[in-house]
């Protein structure tokens, strides 16, 4: 039996996953898509007790002062390649691709392994079919520099930009909402101009409550859509955060060549409680 063998003994099976293996599955995002529906739900239900037609809350010009001057602020307060990026973001928030923790650790060990046993410049084609590209960069940086402050240096500041980024991104849709039920209150003085102008009639009293509607939009647009997206965001820039750390101090034991089995216990720290227990070394059967 080899070194390495031994070495990878009472590991779990996670450690002998190739280094290629998905560590991502992409599925719908099961949580964001109930939450937009049912606060999508409650709005219509709250507004259909009142026994007010629904159509009596379609206002196409509130609609259009709140969702076009909402806009507006966005492109006046974003840049547009800050915009696009959040547009991405946001898209990736109706899909739920959470990383497998263990798998990661798992591929860190292997390479911790491999490392103690050839030479590291030996595993760059093993490294560059590792589909975490964070991890990939990570270990190929490992291998071109000398100097372990420089590599903790350049991932540390990568964290850093990717952290940075993330706040960007929700910062973009937390203004949007800022200004939105500000623009629904402009589009109620609107409103009540054009009430005030023909006064005299009796239709004058129909149209005083059809212009609080582009305030209803411009609290709805932000309350039950921007600000919650925001928060969303940060939710994912957060455990994206964890996940890279994870990788950083991986990179930096393999580096360092700490033994695999440490490397193990000391990534387990990243795990949650449910999967340190489900992924504890059962106890060998003698």
């Amino acid at each position: 039996m080899s070194a390495s063998e031994t070495t990878l003994r009472g590991l779990p099976s996670a450690a002998q996953a190739a280094p290629g293996r998905a560590i991502r599955t992409q599925r719908l995002d099961a949580g964001f898509l109930a939450g937009l529906a049912i606060s999508a739900v409650a709005a219509v239900a709250g507004i259909a007790t009142t026994g007010v037609g629904l159509s009596y809350f379609l206002q196409p010009a509130g609609a259009l002062i709140v969702l076009g001057g909402t806009l507006g602020v966005v492109f006046l307060t974003t840049p547009i390649s800050g915009l696009l990026h959040t547009v991405r973001r946001v898209r990736e928030l109706f899909s739920a691709d959470p990383a497998d923790r263990e798998a990661l650790i798992g591929q860190i060990v292997r390479s911790a392994v491999e490392a103690r046993y050839t030479v590291l410049l030996k595993m760059e084609p093993e490294i560059r079919r590792i589909e975490n590209a964070f991890l990939r960069e990570g270990l190929l940086l490992a291998m071109d520099v000398k100097n372990r402050a420089e590599l903790q240096a350049a991932l540390e500041t990568e964290i850093r930009m990717r952290e940075r980024q993330g706040e960007a991104d929700a910062r973009v849709l937390e203004v949007a909402g800022g200004f939105a039920p500000t623009l629904g209150i402009l589009g109620t003085v609107v409103g009540l101009v054009d009430v005030l102008r023909q006064f005299s009639s009796v239709q004058s009293v129909y149209g005083v409550g059809m212009a609080f509607v582009s305030t209803l939009y411009g609290l709805g647009l932000a309350n039950l859509v921007l600000l919650p997206a925001a928060q969303r965001i940060r939710a994912r820039a957060s455990e994206d955060i964890e996940i890279h750390e994870l990788i950083a101090d991986g990179v930096l034991c393999v580096f360092d060549q700490v033994h695999p089995y440490l490397i193990r216990q000391r990534l387990r720290s990243f795990l949650r409680p449910e999967e340190r227990d489900s992924t504890a070394p059962r106890p060998a059967v003698t």
